[in-house]
């Protein structure tokens, strides 16, 4: 993830260089770095290095880094041209790369010659099983042309070898609520939860999963969860706290005349409802009034 800091030092070096100064390939490094995806800009810059023989030979061994780098940019840009000429100066450095082979397979993929691509792909995985890079490209390839299911079944094997990934875990997860498969979704985001528990977006939208399916167990789950991403966020989750909100309600209306479950979530309502009128009188004091209304429609 990109912080506040890094990405103003990143526009700063690319206003910087859009207006005649210098800084080319420190910016081009803090691209790679933050692993952003700025490619039009990656592809005018890098090639006004790589077409100066006196700066690219002031790289040294980075003159191949930027090769790369340029190359997946113009693939971006469908100059594939230019991506081609790139992978020639590659491969003639690097004949028997197997990083080469992988921008070769990206090659054909930017083409649309889907079948060469996987070809080439099952290639690398017979040399290399275990190379998470080719077995996330599948995974990309069959986005890229729509094909959900098949991006379902890579991601799936993909996890069955790399369990701990937790981006992996959370793309099928985004993917199967999407397609509104939420039982699927919630196993997704019990992975995330056990490989990442601080981090409060995965408690947030586990709670979100567990709500949406219903039920007297997965309402008091959604309502746990709520309240593990208010606790995370230190009680500014907005989301979270009507998220609260909604699950006393559903959870009143199913135990209606069990008095310790009535007494626990008329508490709980009157805490979330409390905490998220102070919420709005300091932030957005204008729509306090949209506040109470929905907060009388939902019989807090």
């Amino acid at each position: 993830m990109v912080v506040a800091t890094e990405e103003a030092q990143l526009n700063r070096l690319e206003n910087q260089i859009d207006n005649g100064g210098g800084g080319t390939w420190e910016y081009l490094c803090l691209v790679r770095k933050l692993k952003v995806r700025r490619s039009e800009k990656v592809l005018k810059h890098g090639l006004s290095i790589l077409n100066d023989p006196k700066k690219r030979s002031k790289l040294g061994g980075d003159e191949w880094t930027l090769y790369e780098q340029v190359a997946i940019a113009a693939m971006d840009c469908q100059c594939l041209d230019i991506a081609k000429d790139c992978l020639k100066a590659l491969q003639k450095q690097f004949p028997e790369s197997t990083r080469v082979a992988r921008l070769e397979g990206m090659l054909l993929e930017a083409k649309g010659c889907w079948a060469d691509a996987e070809k080439a792909y099952s290639s690398l995985l017979e040399d290399n099983p275990l190379d998470q890079v080719v077995h996330k490209r599948r995974v990309a390839m069959a986005k890229s042309q729509g094909n959900i299911s098949g991006a379902i079944e890579w991601l799936n094997k993909y996890l069955e070898i790399f369990m701990a990934d937790h981006d992996a875990w959370r793309e099928l997860g985004e993917i199967y609520i999407s397609l509104q498969m939420y039982k699927q979704a919630a196993f997704c985001y019990e992975e995330l939860i056990l490989c990442q528990p601080s981090i409060p977006l995965y408690h947030l939208v586990y709670a979100d999963v567990l709500y949406t399916l219903g039920g007297l167990e997965n309402l008091q789950a959604a309502k746990k969860y709520y309240a593990s991403t208010i606790d995370l966020t230190g009680g500014k989750n907005t989301r979270a706290l009507f998220g609260i909100c909604l699950c006393s309600v559903a959870i009143a209306q199913l135990t209606k005349g069990r008095n310790k479950e009535d007494k626990e979530v008329s508490e709980l309502q009157s805490l979330a409802a409390m905490a998220l009128e102070k919420h709005y009188k300091q932030r957005v004091p204008g729509k306090l009034h949209l506040l109470t209304a929905t907060v009388k429609n939902l019989k807090l």
